[in-house]
């Protein structure tokens, strides 16, 4: 067996235990001030847009509604639309900022769908480039994120002023 080393990844590891797991993070992302640190990338009066925490890819984004609900049947049709405008919006600005061959977009719906947080119904966005699979996942069941979180973070945060 190899051993694959990313020593800058306990730091990540060690933070995200430290969060309490009774917590919602889309919640808490929703009212922060402290964007960075909640990987909150926008916020408006429906909607929240995160960086994922635990990316399939780098640019890995959660848009989710600002209202903690387990179902898109729970939210008006005004917070479905800002979900899906907000939703069409960063797919764009993912576009032009990372430059993806394409996009897997969906949501898991219930725990035995693979929601790892089933009570705040949330869309993933997920950048793909052409190569991005290879025979780490299939023969090593090892995933590699070229990115670091916080490099994707500023390339994706908006700059005011």
């Amino acid at each position: 067996m190899q051993n694959l080393w990313a020593p800058w990844r306990m730091t990540y590891i060690e933070s995200s235990t430290k969060q309490n797991s009774k917590e919602c993070f889309l919640c808490k992302a929703a009212t922060s001030t402290n964007h960075k640190e909640d990987l909150m990338l926008e916020r408006n009066k429906d909607t929240v847009v995160v960086l994922n925490l635990y990316p399939y890819n780098p640019g890995h984004v959660l848009v989710a509604p600002t209202k903690h609900v387990r179902d898109f049947s729970e939210i008006s049709k005004e917070e479905l639309c800002s979900l899906f405008i907000t939703m069409s919006k960063w797919i764009q600005r993912l576009e032009l900022k990372m430059k993806p061959d394409g996009f897997n977009v969906g949501a898991n719906l219930g725990s035995v769908a693979g929601a790892g947080l089933p009570d705040h119904v949330h869309i993933h966005v997920v950048p793909r480039w052409k190569g991005d699979t290879n025979f780490m996942p299939t023969i090593a069941s090892v995933k590699i994120i070229p990115e670091l979180l916080e490099s994707t973070y500023e390339k994706l945060v908006y700059q005011h002023g």
